[in-house]
């Protein structure tokens, strides 16, 4: 049986050449949801503004059912790749849609920032205070 957990191999990051790539790490072992990643990522890439006011039509156009479209979208919104947003937003003129969201970049530099402190800090203090909580582990 194949999996479906993302495997956060560095290997397969390095790896990656093109968005087909992407979406068979983010979404293994189910091509059909990697197509749906697919219509949605090249759509809202190439939409202007990079909004959409909804992602529905994609389903007739594409050819995938509602509830993929749902189920891949939700995906993508807990990653951070795409956010709701409300009609209460003045950045894409009080229009309410689908745009790109930064939320998956910065997680991505805070995992950064925060591996390279932690393997460039050789300060005596901090080895006694990881010491003390590999104790509670």
């Amino acid at each position: 049986m194949v999996s479906t957990k993302i495997e956060f191999n560095h290997n397969k990051i390095a790896r990656i050449q093109d968005l087909s790539d992407l979406a068979r790490l983010l979404f293994p072992g189910n091509r059909n949801h990697q197509k749906v990643f697919l219509a949605i990522f090249i759509e809202l890439k190439y939409a202007e503004g990079q909004f959409l006011p909804t992602l529905a039509p994609l389903c007739q156009k594409y050819d995938f059912s509602p509830r993929m479209l749902e189920t891949v979208r939700a995906k993508m919104r807990r990653m951070g790749l795409i956010d709701h947003v409300s009609r209460f937003n003045k950045k894409h003129g009080y229009r309410e849609g689908w745009a790109f969201s930064n939320r998956f970049l910065k997680g991505l530099k805070i995992f950064y920032n925060l591996f390279s402190v932690v393997f460039s800090y050789l300060d005596q203090h901090q080895k006694s205070k990881d010491q003390y909580l590999f104790q509670f582990i």
